[in-house]
């Protein structure tokens, strides 16, 4: 694998570090943001590139299985934020202003899937505004 497969993999697999960190802000991960989260992927995040990881799959998968197996192993919410966090400061070229829309964007629905977003989404959700501001 090359550098910039690598990257990207990684790219993604902190997208799932970060989308995890929005559905499991209030503690709970429910059924209809997983959901909600499949349904993006397969929608836009599929579309972004062409990289693959060793098995031949779009990279963009890495979102959905690192989210799940945040899911199983439960780390806490704040933890996975500063994952992304970290990532996204050390790698901010990789994040176009289309990039960062689809990030807000897919991050909002994960928060709106199940009854709109409670106090500790919005809080998460903020945090996210204003790291992709700088």
């Amino acid at each position: 694998m090359d550098t910039t497969q690598n990257i990207g993999i990684t790219f993604y697999q902190n997208l799932g570090k970060l989308f995890y960190a929005v559905a499991a802000s209030d503690k709970v991960v429910r059924e209809s943001e997983y959901n909600s989260l499949r349904k993006i992927v397969k929608s836009k995040w599929l579309q972004v590139d062409d990289i693959v990881d060793e098995f031949g799959a779009d990279a963009a998968f890495q979102i959905e299985i690192v989210f799940d197996w945040m899911d199983y192993e439960t780390p806490n919410a704040e933890s996975c934020f500063k994952e992304f966090e970290t990532f996204y400061n050390d790698y901010k070229t990789y994040f176009s202003k289309r990039i960062k829309q689809l990030i807000w964007e897919t991050a909002n629905n994960i928060a709106d899937a199940f009854s709109g977003k409670n106090k500790s989404e919005l809080m998460m959700l903020g945090r996210l505004k204003i790291t992709l501001e700088n």
